[in-house]
């Protein structure tokens, strides 16, 4: 029997809730003047309808990778909770943030404490709720989730893992591929040079190549762009994909990025390995609701 798992971002939940003056200082005076005219690219209701249309597929696992927030204002995140507990239980749907979900310093508590239980199971990672790198075991899956979520400067978006992540990433995907699980390895920011602009990419992507080249992986998965892509990188299996979604709210007006999700399903082989195969669903041009896009190419 496949199993299949459903990968959606970028949710940019609004409309936004009215700062106070003082949440507005630094970065998020900017961010808060981007956001007037950013904010109307975002629909509620067609993340209802990708939402709805998902939960209709009735997927076994669903991988959420970052962007629900906005600005990082403190009274954004019981929003985010809400809207990731109307996905699944717990158990059932994994979270890794994104820049905009970490967008200052002072956010990074309440990222924590809110986003904790999408995360790990207590005790599996180093004994805290909320660590990364995370495994969690799905059926044939080692979900492994990265955080690139990292505070910047104003009219950035980039993100890093840092040394003690990588090393861990390392691990964790030689673990995962002793026990014969197919590794799936979910980041917010694309994991490869030059996969998203100039100050808005992966600053350690080379040295994340490097692990992937080293230590393999069967599937990684991002955000951040707002557009589905497929890149590969080298692996010492062969090629490892890499699949970017869009944004699962954005309408008409974002450059032909309309909102999207991707759905993979894994089937056993005779051979006791898994074959992939993905399809994208979603908004299309002169079409009414969510329906299939195509499969995208592995």
């Amino acid at each position: 029997m496949s199993y299949l798992l459903a990968h959606l971002s970028d949710a940019h939940i609004g409309p936004l809730p009215r700062p106070r003056t003082r949440d507005l200082l630094g970065k998020r005076i900017t961010g808060f003047v981007n956001w007037r005219k950013r904010g109307r690219l975002h629909d509620m209701a067609v993340l209802a309808a990708i939402v709805a249309d998902l939960k209709a597929q009735t997927p076994d696992h669903v991988a959420m990778t970052g962007d629900i927030l906005n600005l990082g204002l403190p009274s954004e995140f019981p929003f985010a909770r809400a809207w990731l507990e109307q996905l699944g239980p717990t158990g059932d749907v994994s979270f890794v943030p994104g820049n905009h979900d970490a967008y200052v310093r002072s956010s990074m508590p309440h990222l924590a404490t809110t986003f904790a239980p999408w995360v790990a199971e207590v005790g599996v990672v180093d004994g805290m709720p909320f660590a990364f790198p995370y495994l969690r075991r799905r059926g044939p899956l080692a979900l492994i989730g990265l955080t690139s979520a990292i505070p910047t400067a104003p009219l950035l978006a980039s993100g890093a893992l840092g040394a003690a992540q990588r090393d861990g990433l390392a691990r964790l995907l030689d673990e995962a591929g002793a026990a014969g699980l197919v590794r799936v390895v979910m980041i917010h920011h694309p994991p490869h040079v030059r996969g998203a602009k100039r100050g808005r990419g992966l600053r350690d992507a080379g040295a994340l190549e490097a692990i992937i080249a080293r230590h393999g992986a069967e599937l990684i998965l991002h955000g951040h762009n707002h557009r589905s892509s497929v890149a590969h990188l080298p692996g010492p299996g062969g090629p490892v994909p890499v699949v970017g979604v869009p944004s699962c709210s954005a309408v008409p007006g974002t450059h032909g990025h309309l909102a999207a999700y991707h759905l993979y399903s894994f089937a056993p082989r005779p051979d006791g390995g898994f074959a992939v195969t993905a399809e994208r669903r979603g908004l299309a041009a002169g079409r009414d609701g969510i329906g299939p896009l195509g499969s995208l190419p592995l």
